[in-house]
């Protein structure tokens, strides 16, 4: 079979959310399968370390598509025009994105519809081209792919599509990261905020990931203690608002705040295991990769009570209402001040963590695709 393959978020040193999965997952199904002929469909020069096999065609098509006149351009016309001169079985599409006007079977891989319910919190012509779009997407699919059962019954509820039609595959954590030594900790420490402890948040900084309270709640944590713990923000500022802005600028202890931008796996793999907590407070997710990252490395978490987040959490978190600094500074003290309690998170997050692989991901994604193809 020739499966084509929408690789155009596979960026050399700049993978994130779903560069990551479209990386850990194609990497093990075009390894396990090499009957198969992929086809790695780039929006730009590519990197050679993304053909991950000998059963790998790269094909660079159309110019970069990176805002919505572009995405149209590139999906319906070089993505469509592509799939049709490689005569391509089905069309896999890591970002949800599809061309509407082939005749290939095509699965996308819907991390979450986000805009739906938040569209504000996008640019006007993205958010037009979401709405108008992924609906049309969501119905043209074969099957659909998502990451969890609350991101399943949303696109069910939604867009009125067959749940038998929907599959989920969980997202995996990189397998770098795993639990260290208390002098990996302490030397961590050192290095990334000036020998302090810290609460840790990783992602982008837009506003869905509620920045803005995890300041205020910061901000109240740091009032009513006299500890120097820090708050690292490891994110780059592409979405900044300005109620984000304004938030920050009203903090008594933004001096505590450690503002570290995109930084790659090698230094998490000692940043994340060495935070008190992480700090993952989202308004919505589609899954919420960090929780699982910060379970496989031993550290306790605090995350929303709302959207997959319990879901994903499985019990083995902290839960507080992101609406509410109040409660967020909440759950920050009891990890701060109650350390024994954190061995029974700690714990249960491990134990947690062992549901998610991208072994277990890239299995389900293949069988779904399987489903498509007819095998």
């Amino acid at each position: 079979m020739k499966i084509a393959v929408n690789t155009r978020l596979l960026l050399k040193n700049k993978l994130e959310g779903i560069g990551w999965f479209t990386f850990e997952t194609l990497k093990r199904i075009t390894k396990s399968h090499p009957e198969h002929q992929f086809y790695f469909l780039f929006d730009r020069p590519y990197s050679e370390e993304f053909v991950f096999s000998d059963n790998i065609i790269p094909v660079q098509i159309g110019l970069p598509a990176r805002h919505p006149v572009l995405f149209y351009l590139w999906f319906e016309y070089s993505v469509q025009r592509a799939l049709g001169q490689l005569g391509a079985d089905l069309f896999l599409s890591t970002d949800g994105y599809l061309s509407l006007d082939t005749p290939t079977r095509s699965i996308p891989v819907i991390h979450d519809i986000n805009f739906e319910h938040s569209p504000e919190q996008l640019p006007a012509m993205t958010r037009r081209y979401y709405k108008y779009f992924f609906p049309k997407f969501a119905r043209k699919a074969i099957r659909i792919a998502t990451v969890s059962e609350y991101s399943k019954a949303d696109i069910v509820a939604k867009y009125g599509i067959n749940e038998d039609d929907i599959d989920v595959v969980y997202n995996g954590a990189n397998e770098i990261y795993m639990t260290i030594s208390e002098e990996d900790k302490t030397a961590a420490r050192e290095k990334y905020a000036t020998g302090n402890p810290y609460f840790l948040f990783i992602g982008s900084l837009l506003p869905r990931k509620n920045i803005a309270n995890l300041f205020r709640a910061f901000d109240l944590f740091k009032s009513n203690s006299t500890n120097q713990v820090k708050l690292m923000i490891i994110g780059e500022k592409k979405w900044w608002t300005s109620e984000i802005e304004n938030a920050y600028k009203e903090m008594k202890f933004k001096d505590d705040v450690i503002f570290k931008g995109h930084t790659a796996p090698d230094e998490l793999k000692f940043i994340i295991p060495a935070a008190l907590a992480m700090t993952y407070v989202s308004f919505f997710e589609g899954f919420g990769v960090p929780i699982i990252e910060a379970m496989k490395c031993g550290t306790p978490v605090i995350t929303s009570d709302i959207s997959c987040m319990p879901e994903i959490a499985g019990g083995a978190a902290l839960l507080c209402d992101p609406n509410s600094p109040d409660s967020i500074a909440q759950k920050m003290s009891d990890v701060a001040n109650n350390p024994d309690n954190n061995e029974a998170l700690v714990t249960q997050g491990l134990e947690r963590a062992e549901v998610f692989s991208w072994d277990i991901t890239a299995e389900k994604l293949w069988i779904s695709m399987e489903k498509v193809l007819g095998l």
